[in-house]
């Protein structure tokens, strides 16, 4: 069983930056792949950004060049760096794992996003 907690959203004016971080229990390292998505209510939940195992970086197009996803293994910790936000970026965001291949992903329980002034 695989915990995440995130954290570090809020409220932030556009043009702002933000970082998210997610806590996860047990060796990130091994994980298969991790990644952010986020969600709108009425929405299917979107794909961010994912990190495989092997540090390869996957972002969707509307976040390229402004969104940076990284994770510290020694920390189990996954980032989320998010800078130029627009008022489209909020969201409810939330950490995901797969441990491995085909298995199903664990998720976190969200955190707020909200880009306004």
């Amino acid at each position: 069983q695989v915990q995440l907690v995130e954290s570090g959203g809020g409220l932030v004016q556009p043009g702002g930056s933000l970082s998210l971080s997610c806590a996860g229990s047990g060796s990130i390292s091994t994980f298969y792949r991790m990644g952010w998505y986020r969600q709108v209510p009425g929405k299917e939940r979107d794909m961010v950004a994912f990190i495989t195992s092997g540090g390869s970086t996957y972002y969707a197009d509307s976040v390229k060049g402004r969104f940076t996803i990284s994770r510290d293994n020694a920390k189990n910790t996954l980032y989320l760096q998010m800078s130029s936000l627009k008022p489209d970026d909020t969201a409810v965001y939330y950490c995901s794992a797969k441990t491995s291949i085909g298995t199903a992903p664990y998720w976190g329980q969200g955190t707020q996003v909200t880009v306004s002034s």
